[in-house]
């Protein structure tokens, strides 16, 4: 049933909220574990959609797993399928990671093209090029990219056009396993990454070098299941740093890693914030009103694509205009119409915005296009004039294990209703 989050904006956020395990960590090391039989478990995991439908797809392959509370254990056996369902892979975009483990442990895989928040074009060709270079066969029918790998994977130096997070990550799980040495060159350097060639440690695999742009792999056939802890959810704790920035608030943000966030940090300060960052902790408070300021999305350490729409809906109600650069997707200003349905003054040409502060926006429906600017929305309804219905929360739920339940408890005046129940009864109506 299709829900909604209905804002009533004008409420200063004030309090202590904790972020769990970053969706952008949990997927990759879920699928992880295909590379070796037995019982593996990760802990700090976020209960989100993207999770549970993960989840899914693996039970489908024929690995049992079980999610109680944070903790999610997974027993995988000596053979499971290779064909992933269509229906379920199709909602999420990491499903294109299958690839390298299943065809590095089993010589084959058969995934449909992945689906995800439609951000633009988003190829798969550089995962693709490098499990080719690696001796993967692969070809596209009828939506579905069968791959075959019949003489196994070969290490070899892969050098990626562009530092991708995604490509990364598969060629490093297929590489683990693969014959020889293999070396992936200009690869991504996120706390992610990091994250995933620890656990890929702890299981054994050979690595060196990740988090540097020249990551380097020793190929092994002997891996053992591991437990881990997946690290912090840096743009949730960003999230709620950007809210309790707009409405001049005072948040604390507990169980994050401040270090993860410094380019992003630095704008909010720059915008008029006082952060304080302490070990594990950091606390974000706002001034009567933000000022303008620049920022361009780039890869780690660069400002995360993934906070972009919340800073825009921070900068929306500035004093002055930003100019704000989009280098990753080409479709990530699709939020902006909305934005500008509750009053924002926001100009778009090519990856670039120029934001012209207002005095204040002004409570409105508007929907959701993808996980990010769900949360923009909610941001922009703090700060507006009125209520704010926010539809199109399935996206939100994709990425954060609830939303609602956090800002609350920071004082925010929200709730979550079932768009299909007819009448509402809050704030009084």
């Amino acid at each position: 049933m299709a829900s909604e989050i209905v804002v009533e904006g004008g409420v200063p956020l004030r309090g202590s909220v904790g972020v769990v395990g970053a969706k952008n960590a949990v997927l990759q090391q879920i699928i992880s574990t295909l590379l070796c039989a037995g019982w593996h478990r990760l802990s700090n995991v976020p209960d989100i959609a993207d999770v549970r439908a993960l989840t899914m797809v693996l039970e489908h392959l024929g690995v049992k797993c079980e999610l109680a509370g944070r903790e999610l254990a997974m027993v995988v056996p000596e053979q499971i399928s290779v064909e992933a369902p269509l229906e379920l892979v199709r909602t999420m975009r990491a499903s294109i990671l299958l690839l390298g483990p299943l065809l590095t442990r089993f010589g084959e895989a058969q995934i449909p093209m992945p689906g995800g928040d439609d951000l633009g074009a988003r190829p798969v060709d550089m995962h693709l090029n490098g499990l080719r270079q690696m001796g993967a066969e692969l070809e596209l029918v009828h939506g579905v990219l069968v791959g075959k790998a019949p003489k196994g994977l070969i290490g070899r130096e892969m050098e990626l056009p562009f530092p991708s997070v995604g490509a990364t990550q598969n060629l490093m799980m297929a590489a683990v396993m693969a014959r020889g040495d293999s070396a992936i060159v200009n690869a991504a350097r996120e706390p992610e990454i990091v994250d995933l060639g620890n656990q890929l440690k702890k299981m054994g695999a050979r690595l060196s070098g990740v988090g540097s742009p020249i990551i380097r792999i020793k190929g092994t056939r002997k891996l053992r299941p591991a437990a881990h802890r997946v690290l912090p959810d840096r743009i949730a704790a960003g999230t709620y740093a950007m809210a309790g920035a707009v409405t001049g608030g005072e948040v604390t943000i507990t169980g994050c890693e401040p270090s993860h966030l410094r380019m992003e940090l630095a704008k909010l300060e720059a915008a008029g914030c006082e952060v304080e960052r302490g070990e594990g902790w950091l606390h974000v408070s706002g001034s009567s009103r933000p000022r303008a300021v620049d920022f361009a999305t780039l890869p780690y350490p660069g400002f995360h694509t993934d906070l972009h729409p919340q800073m825009v809906a921070v900068l929306s109600v500035a004093e002055g205009t930003s100019v704000v650069t989009e280098n990753l997707y080409d479709g990530r200003f699709r939020y902006v119409g909305e934005l500008a349905r509750m009053g924002a003054d926001i100009y778009t040409e090519w990856q670039h915005a120029v934001v012209r502060g207002v005095d204040r926006l002004s409570g409105c429906p508007v929907v959701a296009t993808d996980i990010r600017a769900g949360a923009a929305l909610v941001i922009a309804g703090l700060a507006a004039y009125g209520v704010t219905t926010v539809a199109g929360v399935e996206h939100i739920d994709r990425g954060y294990a609830d939303l609602v339940a956090d800002m609350t408890g920071l004082g925010a005046s929200m709730e979550r209703r079932d768009s299909d129940r007819g009448g509402l009864r809050l704030f009084g109506w």
